[in-house]
């Protein structure tokens, strides 16, 4: 375990001396976030019994969506890992001491937390200063800020337990390209990367509910704008857990399937 901790406190340091290209993400996801909450806000105006979220658990949908968006954002993969195996580089990776399964995850993570490291409390201070209902709401009770907490801690496990499984297919396909994309695509529509899933009609709604992707950036953003309350938060943060202990399992059988058939050749 401690060789997985150092390596993590490495990956994580490197990551945090890109302040330049957090700077610009963060003026882009500040913007971006203005126009999102700026269009719902026209929507809203002419009918807001419509809609299946109150403005303001929506617009804390937003800001938070943006201040983290490197916990969420499933195309924010490394090149070097996911081709890996096609260029023979994993070869480095096999040398080291440890289980490539537990570096590579350990490195994934270090990589969203120190992105979001570098955004996320610009992000949320500018979105506290927006008036109601547009802005980011603060007071939220101890129990529900914990419970957001737990759920954004299990998310990112989550997205990180299935950017392995991509990786790990790269032992049994010529290229991954094609699944990265179409993964990411159907991730982005039944995440709530587009719009939160209350807005999608049923049954489309319910399969993404149910969907490893609506156990990532839908459940913690929701608990934390009231949109997921009472009872209804036990079950998703249970079915997140769920999704967590499926995804790491089928990445790491994968993952050491295709080592015992990996050939690496070279001179």
């Amino acid at each position: 375990m401690k060789q997985y901790l150092s390596f993590f406190r490495m990956r994580l340091l490197a990551g945090l001396q890109y302040r330049a290209a957090a700077l610009a993400g963060m003026s882009t996801q500040l913007v971006w976030g203005t126009m999102e909450v700026l269009l719902y806000r026209a929507f809203y105006l002419e009918s807001p019994e419509k809609f299946p979220m109150g403005m303001e658990a929506l617009a804390a949908y937003i800001w938070l969506q943006q201040a983290f968006l490197a916990f969420f954002a499933l195309w924010h993969l490394e090149p070097e890992l996911a081709d890996s195996v096609q260029q023979g580089t994993v070869a480095y990776e096999l040398v080291r001491p440890g289980d490539l399964y537990g570096m590579w995850m350990a490195r994934s993570l270090a990589l969203r937390l120190s992105r979001a490291a570098l955004r996320c409390l610009p992000i949320l201070l500018v979105a506290a200063l927006v008036p109601a209902p547009y802005g980011l709401r603060l007071t939220v009770s101890p129990g529900t800020l914990a419970l957001f907490l737990v759920s954004m801690a299990l998310m990112l496990v989550l997205v990180c337990a299935y950017t392995m499984v991509l990786y790990g297919l790269g032992f049994y396909l010529e290229s991954t390209n094609g699944v990265r994309w179409l993964s990411l695509a159907a991730a982005d529509l039944l995440g709530g990367a587009i719009v939160p899933l209350p807005f999608l009609p049923e049954p489309l709604r319910t399969i993404a509910a149910l969907s490893p992707f609506g156990s990532m950036q839908n459940v913690p953003l929701r608990i934390y704008g009231g949109d997921i309350a009472g009872t209804e938060i036990p079950a998703a943060m249970g079915l997140q857990a769920l999704w967590c202990l499926l995804l790491i399992l089928a990445g790491w059988i994968l993952m050491n399937r295709g080592l015992r058939r990996c050939v690496v050749a070279g001179g």
